[in-house]
């Protein structure tokens, strides 16, 4: 019998990825350091492109043997057409929260998928339980997160409509995540960069960054919780989403 991992204080990498689905967008990456319930942000990038992306993640992850990523984009996606089985659950769930997932499939999203195989490479699985690999990648989705985390009955809508709109509902959704900060993280240490991530007007660079970090986040909460306050959609075979508890019903 496969004997099960002990937990370790080892320091662990935390890495929040707001992936493009394409070639022609940049990323955003926010990495997060945590050690024993405290963390630190360790700063943001904004690379352009596969070669640069995985350059990223070596220079984040050099230092740590554990690394744990958290990726807004279908990395497993096996279906050439039509949707995911978790794209169609997320829109029973969370239909009324309007956070449903657009429908993915690899012709219409081929880098997620490949970004995946090039981290196999470096060493990543895609899974969830910490205790399955030194270094893990999960697929995480912000809207339902949010949703859950900030305790709403609908998304906050920052992605569409006019840049006066935009810059609204975003201001909003910074003012969400320093009450999410100060509430449910309070032992995270932020650099100068998050603080302004935190604070600036609407820029697109400035939300990818703050996207990033929600990812982060997510990834974080995971971790302080060793799992047990998280819920997975869907599976590794046909893809799965990573979403924290739901606090509208637990810390109402």
């Amino acid at each position: 019998m496969r004997k099960a991992r002990r937990r370790t204080t080892e320091p662990l990498c935390i890495i929040g990825v707001d992936l493009a689905w394409g070639d022609r967008k940049p990323d955003g990456i926010c990495g997060i350091e945590s050690s024993e319930g405290h963390g630190r942000v360790l700063g943001f990038a904004y690379p352009h492109g596969d070669d640069e992306f995985l350059d990223v993640v070596g220079d984040f992850t050099a230092a740590y043997r554990r690394v744990f990523m958290t990726v807004d984009a279908p990395i497993i996606c096996p279906n050439k057409t039509g949707t995911r089985p978790v794209d169609r659950l997320t829109h029973r769930m969370f239909h009324r929260e309007h956070a449903a997932c657009h429908p993915a499939n690899s012709t219409k999203c081929p880098r997620p998928i490949r970004i995946r195989q090039k981290l196999a490479r470096m060493g990543f699985q895609a899974g969830w339980e910490l205790t399955q690999a030194d270094k893990l990648v999960a697929e995480v989705y912000p809207h339902p997160a949010m949703v859950r985390m900030f305790r709403l009955p609908r998304i906050v809508k920052y992605k569409k409509g006019t840049v006066a709109d935009r810059s609204k509902e975003f201001a909003r959704l910074q003012g969400l995540m320093r009450l999410l900060l100060k509430e449910h993280f309070p032992r995270l240490t932020l650099e100068a960069e998050a603080r302004r991530v935190l604070t600036s007007p609407w820029s697109k660079p400035v939300e990818d960054r703050l996207d990033a970090l929600f990812c982060a986040l997510t990834g974080l909460w995971h971790v302080n919780y060793h799992g047990k306050r998280s819920e997975v959609l869907g599976n590794v075979k046909t893809g799965f989403i990573l979403l924290p508890e739901d606090l509208r019903n637990v810390d109402a």
